[in-house]
């Protein structure tokens, strides 16, 4: 057996969890996706809240031949008015329903379900109704969760969890978000 086999092998696949007011936590996600491409791993990376707008990530996903699918599932930011709760609750049911498909997939090594936590925090869905098929997943299988106040039982369920801290951001400076920085 190959170190490479071998370390699958011996893998255990972690819930992780990045929350908090500030900025990167799709960002630190998308770095472990990196990772994990980096060591051959299949990667699934479906979003809950964000649209199909030409992000910086999407773009390089598009048109990437890594073993990587990028699923923008949303319909647009929570606070946009635009858009109507059902709207956002049609949308998130459909993502977790693709999130279920992929978590019970032995071949996805790691799963990031962003923005997620939002979703559960806005009762788009319920954290009784996920985490089940989270805790059944592949033992192998990574999952990150990323957004804004994580609920408490799934901070509890996890194995790691990460909270990013606004200190200081642009925005506060009148200067707008930057193509290639922040999306």
């Amino acid at each position: 057996m190959n170190s490479e086999s071998q370390e699958k092998n011996n893998r255990q696949g972690l819930l992780t969890n990045i929350t908090g007011a500030g900025k990167g936590k799709t960002t630190s996600a998308l770095g472990s996706a990196l990772r994990a491409l980096g060591r051959g791993w299949k990667v699934t990376i479906i979003q809950f809240i964000k649209d199909d707008r030409p992000t910086g990530e999407k773009l390089f996903f598009q048109n990437t031949t890594l073993p990587v699918e990028f699923l923008s599932m949303g319909v647009g930011f929570s606070w946009e008015a635009s858009i109507t709760p059902e709207e956002h609750i049609k949308a998130v049911a459909e993502a977790w329903k693709i999130a279920c498909h992929y978590l019970k997939d032995e071949a996805t090594e790691l799963l990031i379900l962003d923005e997620l936590n939002v979703a559960l925090h806005l009762k788009w869905l319920q954290v009784s109704d996920i985490l089940p098929s989270i805790c059944s997943r592949p033992v192998r299988q990574h999952v990150i969760i990323t957004g804004r106040n994580a609920p408490e039982e799934l901070i509890a369920a996890s194995d790691m969890v990460s909270e990013i801290k606004e200190i200081k951001h642009p925005f506060q400076l009148g200067i707008k978000a930057q193509p290639g920085v922040e999306y």
